[in-house]
């Protein structure tokens, strides 16, 4: 029988806050800790001097509809903002309509290239690579080696880190399913309005006015609000379980008061699991341990440039699959919402995917900002001279990594945990390791939430992205959520955070 204690949340992240709400919607007691100052997690809105910045991004569109009616719940409809959807790619200093159009692709690439391209696709139907076990087999068979150099490969290097014909093939598999060279044709020629079928090709979706971080800044309020706390600057230094009883009993926070520990009746963890192991005492196995180590994760920066509005573009960002710039993904704030910029102003975010403490993560800020608005320049997108200032944002562990024995570690932890301490209950992308959308972390908390406060029987493991979400999803314990590529097992600290 559960005590009086309550349930302790650590994390104040989409998940770990959504879990706190239900718990109070339906009668439980809850605290949330959160190690970092402000809550929201990789959905936090980062302010510095008056500017807002969105990390990594967030479309707020989802087919769960209790997800949408929490939304709704948290921030009244005049806080959000209908915005259009638009992407595109830049490569060699031009933009590519994203999805492709076909009047546009022939445009930048021009005749003889585009021949050469359709003359690289008619060899690789003829003589397809040999090996397409990998990403970059498996993708130029079907598009050939031009098509997939300029759209696929050096994005896909950037954002990962590692050679494309390193990654599995499964992972194009998956993302790029029923997609060939005439099926894209066709779709550039044939455009169908308003394509909500896949979430990647939305054309418009909701966003908070002052950003994402709107939403869990008020979510955070409204916990207190109905009786829950949130302490921030908190950290969970030790998860205490009675290996007898079989349960967790509690955890010691660590804050600038001093650490003290707090009984609790259930754990909602969405910490990363692996940090989660660690923290347990008595420690768990030394198998699970190794499994807890094993897991990775990629991380990255923001360099966010402030601008004339004159630089600003209707994007919300632009995909740079230009070869020769390190940064991904460049966001203008100003398109997500007017809100998060300046009058006569824009601020430009230049997203590098990076691992925690390799060069560029450890480079001085200033010295970021100087080699960001040195890119931007060189691509062309500003004039030289005109940036104004910029900030520098790092966000660790935005990514869980797949490697080939990610899935075994994740059952490894899973199994032990459901075993030994079956009220800790992990949700969130970090804390399953797992790479959920924001709507579908929700959801996983939502029904944790259910099983703590009812007794339900949920299975939030098997949240993941729907059908027709993407081109194929099938709820299992082997998926990582989202469209994500196993990856190689290997050394990935040691590995090269970008391709170039």
């Amino acid at each position: 029988m559960d005590g009086d204690n309550g349930t302790v949340v650590i994390g104040a992240g989409p998940a770990g806050l959504t879990a706190a709400y239900e718990l109070l919607r339906h009668g439980e007691a809850v605290r949330v800790y959160e190690a970092d100052d402000v809550v929201g997690g990789i959905s936090r809105t980062v302010q510095r001097d008056g500017w807002r910045f969105d990390i990594g991004g967030h479309r707020f569109f989802t087919k769960v509809s209790r997800v949408e009616d929490f939304w709704h719940e948290i921030l009244p409809d005049e806080d959000f903002l209908l915005r259009p959807r638009m992407s595109r790619i830049y490569y060699r200093g031009a933009l590519y309509d994203y999805p492709l159009n076909a009047g546009n692709a022939l445009r930048n690439l021009g005749l003889l290239e585009a021949l050469r391209c359709v003359g690289s696709y008619g060899r690789a139907r003829l003589r397809p690579p040999k090996d397409q076990s990998h990403f970059e087999g498996w993708v130029s068979a079907r598009f050939g080696w031009r098509l997939y150099s300029i759209f696929f490969k050096t994005y896909t290097e950037k954002v990962w880190g590692m050679p494309a014909d390193q990654l599995q093939a499964d992972w194009a598999a998956q993302r790029i399913k029923n997609l060939s060279l005439s099926t894209a044709v066709l779709g550039a020629l044939l455009p169908r309005r308003n394509r909500k079928d896949v979430t990647s090709l939305i054309e418009e979706f909701q966003y908070p006015r002052h950003g994402p971080g709107m939403m869990w800044e008020r979510c955070a309020e409204e916990v207190e609000k109905r009786g829950g706390t949130v302490r921030t600057g908190t950290r969970v230094s030790a998860v205490h379980r009675d290996p007898a009883a079989r349960r967790a009993t509690g955890v010691t926070v660590l804050d600038e008061a001093g650490e003290r520990t707090e009984p609790a009746d259930h754990v909602i963890s969405s910490m990363p699991i692996s940090a989660l192991v660690r923290a347990l005492r008595p420690p768990a196995p030394a198998e699970v341990r190794a499994a807890a180590d094993d897991l990775r994760y990629r991380d990255f920066l923001t360099v966010a440039l402030v601008v004339p509005e004159e630089f600003s573009f209707p994007d919300n960002w632009i995909y740079v699959h230009d070869p020769a710039a390190k940064v991904g993904r460049i966001q203008n704030f100003g398109s997500w919402s007017p809100y998060l910029v300046k009058g006569g102003r824009t601020c430009l975010g230049l997203e590098y995917f990076v691992f925690e403490n390799d060069e560029m993560w450890r480079t001085p800020d200033a010295d970021l900002v100087a080699f960001a608005t040195a890119e931007l320049e060189r691509l062309g997108l500003v004039r030289p001279g005109c940036v104004e200032t910029g900030y520098v944002v790092r966000m660790p562990k935005a990514y869980p990594v797949y490697d080939e024995r990610y899935q075994r570690n994740v059952d490894v932890i899973r199994d032990w945990l459901a075993r030994e301490v079956p009220n800790v209950h992990p949700v969130g992308r970090n804390g399953m390791h797992r790479y959920n959308n924001q709507d579908h972390s929700m959801l996983t908390a939502m029904l944790a939430a259910e099983n703590i406060a009812h007794g339900a029987d949920h299975d939030v493991w098997t949240v993941n992205v729907e059908q027709d979400y993407h081109e194929s999803r099938h709820p299992s314990r082997h998926g990582t959520g989202r469209d994500a590529p196993i990856m190689p097992a290997r050394t990935h600290e040691t590995a090269p955070a970008h391709r170039s």
